[in-house]
């Protein structure tokens, strides 16, 4: 770890990396005005993943008192992981036949054709107790009908994947057994409510006066006003929901596996592990003698025990950790491996069937249906996980390593 201080700065800076060359200038750069805001508590948290977002670095950490961000939460809220082990060896299912090929290029297959990606959503409702929360409580969310609508239209997008970094995987643990592990958040829901919010809220601190420049893309909300209550309330219902969308898809990855083992493997097998948790949020918590409200911004809470799942980049390794509650660090730990490219970067960098090629010399199965623009989700463009765990070992320890063998991809 390495800390940042001068003059300008009203709070420190604490980066899990090396030295400064490990990160951009412009990652910096965005801390650095974080730590100007007068109303943080401690110092500004950077993760070994951190790289350059809308306003606060992606893989940022930091802990406010009265105030909520919502660009330091972002605009795809409640964003996380979901996984499920079990005690399927993929050695004994990887090379059985199938009516639609070996069984990871059908599992993968029926993956895509029945859980809707990218911008595709289900033509029916579906159930989703979390809208349905929304829904009973309607009054609660009344003076929003621009925001309103999302609840009917979330119901259509409950159970889907999204496009961009998200993804389906079907992973090997380092001791052969097959994992399910799932990056999805709240959709569009998140995202109508980050953009409304930092539009009140910029309003807001241009009628205060507030010292927060605007082009820093940083206004706030104290929580105790109008406008910071509705967006807390806001918030959380994007969590529910995006925790939900997870366990949905979850489930029914589980039973296009469950029927796949019945027909094809005839073999009992029973899940293990499973886990569901955001990378991307605002929580009230207690750290150093304060209640504050601590913004994870692609960054995932690691409390003392608690497991939580750090994804690499399809064809990598990814982990499941258990957390050390390192104070220091508002008990967080990186989201993932964090961007080295970004996306038009790494389409100008590699190229489609560069990666494709990779993808196949590792036995890793793609299912993609449109591959033209999969260079920007290569290995390639992210940050070396193993180096990003390396940097962390104080703040989480791995449980079980992973290891892509079949992806869906929006």
């Amino acid at each position: 770890m390495f800390t940042v201080k001068n003059k300008k700065m009203k709070f420190p800076i604490k980066a899990w990396l090396k030295n400064r060359s490990q990160t951009e200038e412009g990652c910096l750069e965005q801390a650095m005005r974080l730590a100007e805001m007068p109303f943080l508590h401690k110092w500004v948290a950077l993760m070994p993943d951190a790289h350059v977002g809308m306003g606060m670095p992606i893989g940022g950490v930091i802990a406010a008192k009265g105030v909520v961000i919502p660009n330091a939460v972002g605009v795809d809220i409640g964003c996380g992981m979901a996984y499920a082990g079990t005690d399927i060896r993929v050695a004994e299912v990887r090379g059985i036949a199938t009516g639609n090929g070996p069984f990871m290029q059908a599992l993968v297959g029926d993956i895509l054709r029945n859980i809707p990606v990218g911008f595709n959503r289900h033509k029916t409702k579906q159930a989703c107790a979390a809208l349905d929360k929304a829904a009973a409580e309607a009054d609660k969310y009344a003076a929003n009908p621009e925001l309103a609508r999302e609840i009917e239209n979330g119901y259509y997008q409950a159970g889907t994947l999204g496009g961009g970094n998200h993804f389906i995987e079907i992973q090997e643990s380092d001791d052969g057994f097959l994992g399910i592990m799932i990056h999805s958040g709240s959709r569009n829901f998140g995202k109508q409510i980050c953009d409304y919010y930092h539009k009140a809220a910029r309003a807001l601190n241009e009628k205060w006066y507030a010292p927060i420049p605007d082009e820093w893309r940083l206004a706030f909300l104290p929580i105790d006003s109008k406008e910071g209550k509705q967006y807390i309330d806001w918030m959380n219902l994007a969590l529910d929901f995006a925790y939900e969308n997870r366990a949905l898809m979850l489930k029914a990855t589980q039973n296009i596996l469950d029927r796949m083992m019945q027909k094809y493997a005839h073999a009992d097998y029973k899940y293990t592990d499973e886990i569901n948790c955001h990378h991307n949020y605002a929580a009230i918590e207690h750290h150093y003698d304060a209640n504050v409200w601590v913004h994870r911004k692609g960054a995932t809470r690691a409390r003392a025990g608690e497991r939580a799942v750090i994804p690499g980049a399809m064809g990598s390794y990814s982990y499941i950790v258990e957390g050390l509650g390192n104070a220091e660090s508002f008990c967080s730990s990186s989201h993932g491996a964090g961007r080295r490219y970004s996306r038009k970067g790494a389409t100008e960098a590699f190229t489609a069937e560069q990666v494709l090629r990779d993808l196949k010399g590792q036995g890793v199965v793609l299912g993609k249906n449109n591959k033209a623009d999969v260079a920007e989700e290569s290995r390639f463009a992210y940050k070396d996980i193993d180096e990003v765990m390396s940097n962390q070992k104080d703040l989480v320890k791995a449980v079980t390593r992973l290891k892509t063998v079949g992806v869906v991809k929006g």
